[in-house]
């Protein structure tokens, strides 16, 4: 899957491109980055060492949230905490949406998705069923994590409603890690 394209040739101008977030795996994001070249990039894991910040990612664009994927708290992991997921909307916040954002976490499924949907209702207040029913229809393996989800709609003062779009939607098609997702930052 390639970016969007601005218009080539000639005096053509450049078309704006729009704000673009990118969801995948542990494994793919290497690959991923050098192909799309993103300019900022979302790291959540839990144990498993970040991985390097890409070449032309700022190192200070690169947010690493060192999270479980876990619903509970739990002895021993690190649950997303209103901490984490205020760190991931200031970052939100801060993004030009000029380039491209790629999220990621171990598998692609939970954490990641529920960042991109965090990410996608910042910029879109009122539309979070849009936006979960567009990761959806994108992403059938994705199961948002409930806990980030919930801090989520609490701190975006979404009054329920982005814990209802993910409730909406339902659990995601069982697979062994994701697939690369692309998703608009601001629903059209």
């Amino acid at each position: 899957m390639t970016r969007p394209n601005a218009a080539s040739g000639g005096d053509r101008e450049r078309e704006a491109i729009m704000p673009v977030l990118y969801v995948c795996s542990l494994a793919e994001v290497a690959r991923h980055a050098e192909a799309l070249r993103p300019a900022h990039m979302v790291s959540l894991l839990g144990e498993e060492a970040f991985p390097q910040t890409p070449q032309g990612i700022a190192v200070a664009q690169h947010l690493r949230l060192r999270v479980h994927d876990i619903a509970e708290p739990a002895e021993g992991y690190i649950a997303p905490g209103d901490e984490h997921i205020r760190e991931l909307i200031d970052f939100g916040r801060a993004w030009d949406r000029a380039s491209p954002v790629i999220v990621h976490c171990f598998a692609g499924i939970s954490r990641s998705t529920a960042a991109a949907l965090t990410l996608m209702a910042l910029h879109n207040p009122g539309r979070e069923a849009s936006a979960a029913r567009l990761l959806r229809e994108r992403a059938r393996h994705a199961q948002p994590n409930r806990r980030m989800i919930a801090i989520a709609d609490r701190l975006l003062g979404a009054d329920g409603r982005l814990v209802d779009a993910v409730a909406g939607i339902g659990p995601g098609d069982f697979v062994n890690g994701g697939h690369l997702v692309e998703l608009p930052a601001k629903l059209p």
